[in-house]
């Protein structure tokens, strides 16, 4: 089950990292634009925008996941919710179930999507501006 999360993650970090090296190439080679810097940084901007908001769920939902995988996040009656509980967890697990609890607390995943962007967004321009450069040594 760890493994299929890491592999996701791992993924969806690929796809922000490579989704704007591949929107530079592609403007360029595929639609023949006055306003390249505009399109490439709207159209960027607007992709590893959704790519973040994905990224930023998918890591919250998948330690949910491997704490109900863990046995760890069990349904409360009483509160009408879920809750982390150490009763039916395997002793091996415990210290694993404990790093996700910590993991799971703390700031909403949208806000760690934002917050995210805020730092990832100048890798746009730094893609574009070595784009540049490597075009016109060619």
């Amino acid at each position: 089950m760890e493994t299929l999360t890491t592999i996701i993650s791992f993924l969806l970090l690929l796809g922000l990292i490579s989704v704007p090296i591949l929107l530079f190439v592609g403007i360029k080679k595929w639609y023949r634009l006055k306003f390249n810097f505009l399109t490439y940084l709207i159209s960027g901007l607007i992709i590893t925008a959704g790519i973040m908001w994905i990224f930023a769920w998918w890591t919250d939902y998948s330690n949910i996941l491997l704490l109900k995988h863990y046995n760890g996040y069990v349904y409360n009656p009483d509160s009408d919710g879920y809750q982390i509980e150490y009763d039916n967890v395997l002793p091996e697990n415990l210290e694993r179930v404990k790093s996700l609890e910590i993991r799971v607390m703390g700031i909403g995943w949208s806000l760690k999507a934002i917050m995210s962007f805020v730092f990832y967004s100048p890798y746009l321009l730094i893609v574009y501006g070595v784009g540049q450069l490597i075009r016109r040594k060619k």
